[in-house]
């Protein structure tokens, strides 16, 4: 699993964005370490960020997300002392918040570094759907799936963050591909943003389709976790 390293010229705001993020995942989640705040105050410094690199070091790569202008020069600079490993190390310029959400969720379905990225930098696209006025609506392509389901959400709130980061963790790590079909869109289910640009919510009829080897075991997870209403159904 990747490392992700947050750089923030607010300790505070880090920590917050951290633990959002695991609030996605309930603790399973990649090495998160946070360089913020410098000298106690507001700030970064670009030895702190070496050391979270450090500590977020993987095999499979670290993912660096920061926050302002100043933080992407940190970043940098701790780049040009060393690389921290021989591992691979990206900066990206995703959003800080909705990225970190994204890679956590994505990172924990085993993708790699340069899917991880990808993810977070797609971290603004459902706030983009959502605050359209005309949302273009491609055709679907049929696709014969070696295993499928309808089923209707129940949950409060339907595909909001933490059911769509729930259905990404289940499939991310099967050997299946996984789609979720809703009002005429079709969304990656290994892709927490995919699935809430669906807009689907209580009441919504989905339809879950998968193929590859692992297709049946990814539908019947995904029905178990809808037909559950996500764990929200006995805090409704």
């Amino acid at each position: 699993m990747i490392g992700i390293v947050v750089v923030s010229h607010s300790l505070a705001l880090a920590e917050a964005a951290v633990a959002l993020a695991d609030e996605m995942v309930h603790g399973e989640g990649p090495v998160v370490a946070v360089a913020a705040g410098a000298a106690g105050g507001f700030g970064t410094d670009a030895t702190e960020v070496r050391r979270a690199m450090e500590k977020a070091a993987s095999p499979d790569g670290v993912l660096v997300l920061m926050d302002l202008g100043s933080a992407v020069l940190s970043a940098e600079l701790a780049l040009e002392l060393g690389p921290p490993s021989e591992h691979a190390v990206r900066l990206t310029a995703a959003p800080m918040v909705e990225g970190l959400v994204a890679a956590v969720v994505r990172a924990v379905g085993g993708a790699d570094l340069e899917t991880v990225a990808r993810e977070a930098e797609a971290a603004l696209l459902p706030k983009v759907v959502s605050l359209a006025e005309h949302t273009p609506r491609p055709a679907l392509v049929a696709v014969e799936a070696d295993a499928s389901a309808r089923l209707t959400l129940v949950n409060p709130q339907g595909l909001h963050a933490r059911p769509a980061a729930q259905i990404a963790t289940a499939v991310g790590g099967l050997a299946a591909e996984v789609a979720v079909e809703s009002g005429g869109r079709r969304a990656d289910a290994s892709s927490s943003l995919e699935l809430m640009t669906l807009g689907a919510g209580q009441g919504t009829e989905i339809t879950v389709s998968a193929v590859g080897a692992d297709a049946a075991q990814a539908v019947a997870a995904v029905r178990e976790m809808v037909e559950a209403g996500f764990g929200e159904l006995e805090a409704s």
